[in-house]
């Protein structure tokens, strides 16, 4: 089968998230670039985020948590407007992160079969026809049970799409030709920065951060280095526009952002699955799609 894309035919892709904010922390300069560049971009919200907590201090009173929610949703439609891109809910219920011990809450993403939640996923590919899907690696990026639910659903439905005996209720098979994970917020994005920071006289205010990553481990392998250095603005925008979870004082948004340009301008993937040829390393996701006609 020739997966490649026609000149003129407008490319697609989706990323899947385990939570409203998500989108905007992991990858959104890669999103904004690409819709400005006339991709189609489907951001897909696992659950609702209804047991987040309010991480901005300035947004913790009252009627806050109790619509956190319907906020979380309103944040995200603003997120989406800011990056330029479409964005739906797969429906399912935050699973909070508890305690070491502590059950999952009933009902919720993390325990709900997976055969349910792929099942959902494979009816939003096969109508929205991505051609590159965009989700987190085994870990889930950090060990929050919706973000390894949301890599073992996106897997599952990634191979299920283009396969007509698997869930025919969900709309005619279309099969995605390439599967990245994302390499966000990396120990090594954040040590490149806080020694260039340290270097230039710069409190980088990411030594905290460092400390929690284990001892040793290899670095990410990185296959794919989007450059997208010009939309880190619109990014942090995204990012701001979730209330709720971003404190602007604290954190992510501390960074020198002319020194992030400098030293590391560029949104960074792993490719897990093609199935078209490619040349790696790759600067574009959709590298080895473009040209030629798709059967």
């Amino acid at each position: 089968m020739n997966l490649r894309i026609t000149p003129g035919e407008t490319l697609r892709l989706m990323t899947v998230h385990a939570h409203p904010d998500d989108e905007s922390s992991k990858g959104a300069a890669t999103l904004a670039k690409y819709a400005a560049e006339g991709v189609d971009v489907l951001v897909v919200t696992c659950t609702g985020g209804e047991r987040g907590d309010v991480l901005n201090p300035a947004m913790d009173r009252p009627g806050v948590r109790e619509n956190l929610a319907e906020i979380r949703r309103a944040e995200m439609d603003e997120a989406r407007r800011i990056l330029g891109v479409r964005q739906q809910f797969l429906g399912f219920t935050d699973s909070g992160l508890p305690a070491e011990g502590e059950p999952l809450p009933d009902g919720c993403f993390a325990v709900r079969p997976l055969k349910e939640a792929t099942g959902r996923l494979v009816a939003s590919i096969r109508e929205f026809r991505p051609h590159v899907i965009v989700t987190y690696d085994e870990t889930g990026g950090y060990p929050h049970p919706d973000h390894i639910r949301t890599h073992e659903v996106t897997v599952a439905a990634f191979d299920a799409a283009g396969d007509p005996d698997r869930f025919p209720e969900a709309g005619e098979p279309w099969r995605p030709a390439k599967l990245y994970y994302h390499g966000a917020l990396s120990k090594a994005w954040f040590q490149a920065l806080h020694d260039a920071m340290t270097e230039r006289g710069i409190d980088s205010g990411m030594g905290a951060v460092l400390a929690e990553f284990p001892e040793g481990g290899s670095a990410p392998e990185f296959s794919t280095r989007v450059p997208c250095a010009e939309y880190f603005e619109v990014r942090d925008r995204a990012l701001l526009a979730h209330a709720t979870q971003i404190d602007p004082g604290a954190g992510f948004m501390l960074h020198d952002r002319d020194v992030e340009r400098e030293v590391w301008p560029t949104e960074d993937y792993h490719l897990a699955r093609s199935h078209v040829t490619v040349t790696l390393p790759e600067d574009d996701l959709f590298a080895g799609l473009r040209q030629s006609r798709r059967a």
